[in-house]
């Protein structure tokens, strides 16, 4: 059980590499993180969107799958903690979509255990994929009971 990362578009910037990378280092099993980029479709609008979501269901398996999308439900690290531990406690592994540009298709939305808002915000992808591994270790911390996240 991990927790895979299944983003939209082209490798990371060497900043958010960097930041990543940062928290990649302290993230223990279950909570370590694995990325793997789909290639942006170079279609534009819903045929972009439709190729690109094909490509993301394709991957899925059975994993719990958690899509990323602005107008998905708000929750506070706390939960996110409880809401990456429950299926990882179950040995099932989560995936977590970054969708692209154009977003993704209703299959992708219908197919996702959980739909997340990070921010009724449109963040640009490399910055969300570097608050999503911060979150990952937020997460992680709170599971152990460590004194990284205060209330």
């Amino acid at each position: 059980m991990a927790i895979r990362v299944l983003a939209v578009g082209r490798k990371h910037e060497s900043w958010v590499s960097e930041g990543i990378e940062r928290y990649a280092k302290r993230l223990k099993k279950p909570f370590d993180l694995s990325w793997q980029l789909i290639n942006h479709s170079a279609r534009e609008h819903d045929a972009a969107r439709r190729e690109e979501s094909e490509r993301l269901l394709a991957r899925l398996g059975t994993d719990y799958v958690i899509l990323l999308d602005e107008r998905g439900k708000a929750i506070d690290s706390p939960t996110l903690s409880r809401t990456l531990l429950q299926p990882l406690e179950a040995s099932r592994s989560v995936t977590v979509i970054i969708g692209g540009a154009y977003g993704v298709d209703p299959q992708v939305h219908q197919r996702a255990d959980f739909v997340w808002s990070l921010s009724p915000l449109v963040f640009p992808h490399q910055l969300v994929r570097l608050i999503l591994a911060e979150q990952v270790y937020r997460a992680q911390e709170i599971a152990g009971g460590r004194s990284y996240h205060h209330e």
